[in-house]
């Protein structure tokens, strides 16, 4: 699991669109896609349901992994600042 990967399913997860969450990443919509599929492979279980190509919903993993994923970028944020301020 990479950060960028946590990073991508944060905001697909805000936006519930791909095409929305790819332009706020800065990124085209296919690697998106291909990095949420890839977390959903590793971590064994889909994250999002997905209605059409763009939009999707988040799954009861997806909710479960959520708040989990935030706390972990905010601690990843909290660690960064320490190291600067040492």
């Amino acid at each position: 699991m990479e950060i960028n990967q946590i990073r991508y399913f944060i905001e697909l997860a805000r936006e519930l669109h791909f095409a929305r969450a790819a332009a706020r990443i800065g990124i085209t919509q296919p690697p998106l896609s291909r990095s949420i599929r890839s977390l959903e492979k590793e971590l064994g279980v889909p994250l999002f349901s997905r209605s059409n190509k763009w939009k999707v919903t988040l799954t009861a993993a997806g909710k479960a992994f959520l708040p989990e994923a935030e706390r972990l970028l905010r601690q990843l944020r909290y660690a960064e600042n320490l190291a600067k301020a040492a």
